[in-house]
C-alpha cells in the first residue's frame, strides 16, 4: 500500500536524492556547518557531507524518517546497530570535505565529546526541513517516530544544536539542555540536549 502524500515514514534508498537535497539545503547556512566546513565550494561540500551521513551511517546503521514528500528528514543512530565502522569509513572523507576547517571541526568534536551519552541512547544526528517549508511543524512531525521508538525501548535521546530556535523546538519535544558550550575559535554556541524515556511533549 502506498502511504498518503506527506506522511512520515521510514526512508528507503529511493528517498536518498530528495533527502540529500533537503539536508543540504537546510544545513548550507547553518551556523555550525559554516564554522566547520570550508567556504570554497561550501554548498557542494555540505551536500556531500550530508549524503555521506545519510547513506553510510543513517540508513545502514541507524533509523531515518522522511516526511512532507521529502521536505523533512530525521537521521538517528541507535544502540540497535553499532555505527562505529561507518564512522571509521567516512572519517577521512569528512576531514577532506571540511577542507581548511578540518582542524576546527576536530577541535569542536573534542569539545563536545565528553558530554555525549556513555550509556545506550538514541542519537538524533540530523534533522532538516527544506527552508521553503519551515515553520509548518514538519520538523517535529519527522522527529516524533524516533522519540516513540526510543520510548518503546526505554532509552534516552540525545542531540546537539547550534541555534536557540532549535533549542525551543526540542524543548517542546521533551528535551532539556544538559550543557551549553561557548563557541570555540569564533564559532557558534552548542547546546547538548537530552530527553528521558517517556518525556512529555
Amino acid at each position: 500500500m502506498t502511504p498518503p502524500p506527506g506522511q512520515v515514514r521510514p526512508a528507503t534508498a529511493a528517498d536518498v536524492p530528495a533527502a540529500v537535497h533537503t539536508l543540504a539545503s537546510a544545513f548550507e547556512d547553518y551556523p555550525y556547518t559554516r564554522h566547520v566546513v570550508a567556504a570554497d565550494g561550501h554548498q557542494e561540500r555540505v551536500r556531500r557531507l550530508q549524503e555521506l551521513f545519510l547513506t553510510r551511517i543513517g540508513l545502514p546503521y541507524g533509523r531515518v524518517w522522511i516526511g512532507g514528500e521529502g521536505r523533512a528528514v530525521a537521521v538517528w543512530t541507535t544502540p540497535e546497530k553499532d555505527p562505529t565502522p561507518g564512522f571509521a569509513e567516512v572519517g577521512p572523507l569528512i576531514a577532506e570535505l571540511a577542507g581548511d576547517r578540518a582542524a576546527v571541526y576536530e577541535a569542536t568534536e573534542r569539545a563536545v565529546e565528553p558530554y555525549r551519552p556513555r550509556e545506550p541512547a538514541w542519537l538524533l544526528g540530523a534533522v532538516a526541513v527544506d527552508p521553503r517549508h519551515q515553520g509548518r511543524g514538519l520538523g517535529a512531525d519527522v522527529i516524533r517516530p524516533g522519540l516513540a521508538a526510543a520510548d518503546l525501548a526505554g532509552l534516552p535521546c540525545y542531540l546537539e544544536t547550534a541555534t536557540e530556535r532549535n533549542v525551543r523546538l526540542y524543548e517542546r519535544l521533551g528535551f532539556r539542555t544538559t550543557v551549553e558550550l561557548p563557541g570555540s575559535d569564533g564559532g557558534p554556541r552548542v547546546w547538548c540536549m537530552r530527553r528521558e524515556p517517556g518525556a512529555a511533549d
